[in-house]
């Protein structure tokens, strides 16, 4: 009984002292995240792309003893807890309810996506993590997938700086995609539908698929939604593939082994799962989005307070190249599947 309470007065004094240690970094996260919002809410600016430059010039926290600790926290924890409550929006009804072709063109279009990516990038001299980080946020679901992807490919003095560009990067051509979209869409003769299915599965980031999508009907604001949505139920699959291929031998030589499917990948899933069997209630489905979107906010505010933006210039015009490319790409490949199967007139 003794040993018992020993045990657990053991285990309260050390949570008690990482909370006090994380306490500082985490709340200036939060605080980013929030100006973010706000700003995004009262001006139209992107949430994410707010957050990373906000986080940007408070690169000197990391380095600051008091928040250093708690900004690593969010930038790794908070960002995997938000990646996977990202479950709850996802079910199998989504994907039966577009039909199996367009199904199959958003899986092809992720494939050929990221396999484009890996081509591309070793013609031009980038690595394959670089090519694998940027393709992935293309294909799938922008700053959400970068974050996903980059907490489960091995770690080197260049990791923050690419998945920094990587975020960067998605949302800026996310936002341009926002209004050239729509414009092309209707130059193209697409009807509501068509244009929100094209609008959800081109452009990379779930904000800005919202606004090109109701910004021209309804009816296009819900297709686009529904697809991008449907995007985003290939993350896990994808990251569990990563994992398994790229292994991790710094991890492996200290005799920690990462496990074959990440933890917080197994939450997305299972949290998938539940929505699915319809044992999530809506009220409960629609304050985890949120959750998610605040803990991904501020996990994105944090990576950018922990890297020195210099270090992000020194990417160069391949790396450009590569990203633009990648996105010129998905949408070519998209506009020609539509044609396939008919949607367009």
């Amino acid at each position: 009984m003794n040993n018992t309470l020993l045990s657990m007065t053991s285990s309260c004094q050390h949570m008690a002292s990482r909370l006090k240690l994380y306490f500082p970094g985490v709340v200036i996260a939060v605080l980013v995240a929030l100006a973010a919002q706000f700003v995004a809410e009262h001006y139209g600016a992107p949430a994410m792309l707010m957050a990373l430059l906000f986080g940007i010039t408070l690169n000197f926290l990391s380095e600051d003893a008091p928040t250093a600790d708690g900004i690593g926290f969010a930038a790794r924890s908070v960002l995997r807890f938000g990646v996977a409550i990202l479950g709850a929006r996802i079910s199998v009804g989504m994907l039966t309810s577009l039909g199996w072709g367009m199904i199959a063109l958003l899986v092809l279009g992720t494939i050929a996506t990221i396999a484009f990516g890996m081509l591309l990038a070793r013609v031009i001299g980038q690595g394959p993590r670089f090519a694998i980080l940027t393709a992935g946020s293309v294909a799938i679901c922008g700053a959400s997938a970068a974050m996903a992807i980059a907490a489960v490919l091995p770690k080197d003095e260049r990791s923050e700086r690419n998945l920094l560009f990587t975020v960067l990067g998605v949302t800026v051509l996310s936002t341009i995609a926002m209004i050239v979209y729509p414009i092309l869409t209707n130059a193209l003769g697409f009807d509501e539908v068509t244009a929100g299915a094209f609008i959800g599965a081109t452009v990379h980031d779930v904000a800005q698929v919202v606004g090109a999508g109701f910004s021209i009907s309804e009816t296009a604001g819900e297709t686009s939604t529904l697809v991008k949505l449907i995007r985003v139920s290939f993350l896990a699959p994808v990251v569990i593939v990563i994992t398994l291929l790229w292994s991790r031998p710094e991890a492996e030589a200290d005799g920690a082994r990462p496990p074959i499917i990440p933890v917080f990948v197994l939450g997305f899933l299972c949290l998938a799962t539940l929505n699915s069997l319809g044992l999530i209630p809506q009220s409960l489905g629609d304050f985890l989005a949120k959750l998610s979107s605040w803990a991904l906010l501020s996990a994105i505010a944090a990576v950018g307070m922990k890297t020195d933006l210099r270090n992000v210039v020194k990417v160069g015009g391949r790396a450009i190249t590569l990203i633009v490319a990648e996105t010129l790409f998905l949408a070519l490949f998209v506009l020609i599947g539509i044609s396939f199967l008919e949607l367009a007139p």
